[in-house]
């Protein structure tokens, strides 16, 4: 795991990009704190920062270059096929001096081209410089697992892991207004876009072919999702294959040259990767993150029962409100994008606290995309059933309304989703999807931002973007479209951000089993019936892992990584919001949000009645600290 950089120039403007590579590759220094080097010539540079986990030796450090130094590659990621595919291209004749899985990639690029991809099993973001073509060639993995940032203009392409990278070469710094808008509603941004206008993400399984001051982006990978083809096995085959995919998916995620444990929350996904894993690294060490001042979001005693069961090595972080709230401001400073899903913050500290013991943990992320997990999925199902409590719930929206709305206690969270589900009830598919993926309605936000921003914002481009997101969802839907969607959208902008950037921020390399793109493909095959029905979600995994997994784990609610975000704006953050980042001239100043709104949303934080307001609260947090690093 590591971080790249790198600059194509097409002339002598963008070659005045090049003096700012080394400065791009030392903001990675987190990704990679192992070692840095850069290589350049007249029109190309490129920059790495190695984190080593596959052959540790000098002879895996990066920019590598083939034994004809034609061939130069930066490679963030892992290729967990790659024994497999180096004894391949022995027996073509092909000879290698590393063990190093970038080796054995940078020569399958040179035996067979772009098509090599579609023989990579791993998750990665790389480019390959021909230094005779005088070519670059990037590529993002299938599902978007790593990322990739990108810049595009007459005298250049700029690239790089993250945006600081991209800051440093001095990019143009105007605010995308389309971004932002949709920011405010969802808590992240979805690429293709970034919150600067001139910054763009690749797309999941999407490259980027740079020759002769041509750009050419090409999608390799697509999820095959055809309804009309479900698999014909009988549950009791899926669930068998299910067994054999995921054995195979985890026990590849367990080759290093360094430590690996496994992250355990309690939660079936990560039982799972765990119980699967010690099968076969016995001595695997496992992690928890507890909350000892927030009990009804604490699971760690069902993580001790399956690391009992197992008997791994086992590890409980547990932490008061205090301990989660001290590492906010070091996590808001590594932010170098707009991104507010506040459970990164129990990511983050339980990633730091993991690094102490493994360069490596496997990871239950991807499953409740997958297989339905979440609340709304269950939401939906009633929906598309129509069933009898579901009208009701509906028609009583207006009293929902009334009611006092909150996540702080079980009760008053109930309200709250009764009311969110009766207003979703009453949209279009495609427009419920987006309320209920979201914090914030488009009434709410052009309330909150000024005239000027609205003036700003190309409506049509939103529009025109967020019909693009959306489009997979049918005027009548059925469960796998909304999964179908979730894994182009929630996952790879929002879940699979948020670890890499905070297991990133720790020198962590994070894997994940579920999201083996075997696995993936295999649950798209699915029909819904076998994935969610009115009793149980994740059906397919809870069913198959049954016999394995301690009976404690079922037949309780779902937690996630909830953080305690109303208590700390209530007291801890009290002034931070009041006298700083919300406060009043300030806010003016900036001109890009309503004054009276932000009154108002701040007396609704410190009212009976909050609602979702402290997710809409974090949003304006996280965008306020960093537009006063990185645009004030």
């Amino acid at each position: 795991m590591c971080g790249i950089t790198g600059v194509y120039a097409f002339n002598m403007v963008g070659r005045i990009s090049m003096i700012n590579v080394t400065n791009a590759t030392m903001a990675l220094d987190r990704r990679g704190p192992d070692f840095q080097d850069i290589y350049h010539d007249n029109t190309v540079a490129l920059g790495h920062r190695r984190l080593s986990i596959i052959d540790t030796t000098a002879s895996g450090h990066q920019p590598m270059s083939d034994q004809s130094g034609r061939y130069v590659i930066v490679f963030n990621g892992e290729i967990f096929n790659y024994r497999d595919l180096r004894d391949e291209l022995l027996a073509k004749g092909i000879k290698f001096t590393s063990s190093s899985d970038t080796e054995v990639l940078l020569n399958l690029y040179i035996t067979e081209g772009q098509a090599c991809l579609q023989k990579l099993n791993g998750f990665f973001a790389f480019a390959i410089y021909d230094r005779e073509e005088q070519s670059v060639f990037i590529a993002r993995d299938r599902l978007g697992i790593k990322p990739l940032y990108y810049v595009q203009d007459e005298n250049r392409v700029l690239f790089a892991s993250e945006m600081k990278s991209i800051l440093a070469y001095g990019i143009d710094k105007t605010i995308d207004y389309s971004a932002l808008y949709t920011y405010l509603q969802l808590n992240y941004i979805p690429a293709p876009k970034t919150i600067f206008t001139e910054v763009k993400k690749l797309l999941p399984g999407h490259t980027l072919f740079i020759k002769n001051g041509e750009v050419q982006k090409e999608c390799f990978y697509k999820i095959p999702f055809d309804k009309s083809k479900y698999t014909s096995m009988s549950y009791d085959e899926q669930k068998a294959k299910l067994c054999q995919l995921m054995e195979q998916s985890v026990q590849k995620r367990l080759v290093a040259d360094v430590p690996v444990g496994s992250f355990l929350s309690g939660g079936i996904d990560s039982s799972v990767i765990a119980t699967l894993a010690h099968r076969h690294k016995p001595d695997l060490h496992t992690f928890s993150i507890g909350y000892k001042d927030e009990k009804f979001f604490d699971e760690t005693e069902y993580a001790r029962m399956v690391a009992r069961k197992i008997g791994s090595d086992h590890t409980v972080f547990s932490l008061t409100n205090r301990d989660l709230y001290e590492h906010v401001n070091d996590i808001l400073n590594y932010i170098d994008e707009p991104f507010a899903d506040s459970s990164a913050i129990a990511v983050y500290i339980l990633s730091k606290e993991t690094r102490k013991h493994s360069t490596v943990a496997l990871s239950g992320d991807g499953a409740d995309e997958l297989f339905s997990g979440y609340n709304k999925h269950s939401a939906f199902l009633k929906m598309i059933s129509g069933n009898s409590a579901a009208k009701a719930v509906a028609a009583l929206t207006p009293l929902w309304g009334l009611l006092p709305k909150s996540r702080s206690n079980p009760l008053t969270n109930k309200f709250r989703q009764l009311h969110r589900f009766g207003k979703g009830m009453k949209l279009t598919s495609k427009e419920r999807y987006w309320q209920w993926a979201g914090f914030a309605t488009e009434s709410y936000i052009d309330k909150l931002l000024t005239p000027d921003s609205l003036l700003a914002l190309d409506r049509q481009n939103y529009l025109d973007f967020k019909n693009n997101i959306l489009s997979e969802i049918p005027l009548k839907e059925d469960i796998n479209d909304i999964l179908y969607t979730d894994v182009n959208l929630v996952l790879p902008d929002d879940m699979l951000t948020k670890v890499d950037r905070m297991s990133m921020a720790n020198s962590l390399e994070v894997r994940v089993p579920f999201l083996d793109h075997e696995v993936v493909e295999f649950a798209f095959s699915l029909p819904a019936s076998s994935k969610i029905n009115g009793q149980i979600r994740k059906r397919i995994v809870q069913d198959s892992f049954r016999d394995i997994l301690p009976p404690e784990l079922y037949n309780r609610p779902k937690k996630g990584f909830e953080v305690p975000l109303l208590k700390w704006f209530r007291n801890e953050m009290r002034s931070m919001i009041n006298d700083d980042l919300l406060r009043d001239d300030f806010v003016e100043q900036q001109g890009i949000f309503n004054v009276a709104e932000i009154r108002k949303l701040k007396r609704k934080l410190f009212s009976s009645n909050p609602g979702d307001v402290h997710a809409q609260v974090w949003a304006l947090i996280v965008f306020q600290w960093w537009w006063k690093r990185h645009c004030a």
